[in-house]
């Protein structure tokens, strides 16, 4: 059984790598989840949850 856990990305981030471990966890486009969340942060609370997100989200193990 494989188990896939979410992790913040190394690769593909560009703050602290969030959306990109988003993407990679869903197997969708990282741009995709970037895009979704900044219609988020413009409409909602999405800068309070990515802030949240990346405390909560630890960072792939070595």
């Amino acid at each position: 059984m494989d188990v896939r856990r979410l992790y913040k990305s190394d690769t593909d981030k560009m703050i602290c790598g969030v959306c990109g471990g988003i993407g990679e966890f869903l197997n969708v486009d990282p741009t995709l989840v970037r895009l979704l969340w900044a219609i988020l942060t413009f409409t909602g609370p999405g800068l309070i949850a990515y802030i949240i997100a990346a405390i909560i989200i630890p960072g792939r193990p070595d």
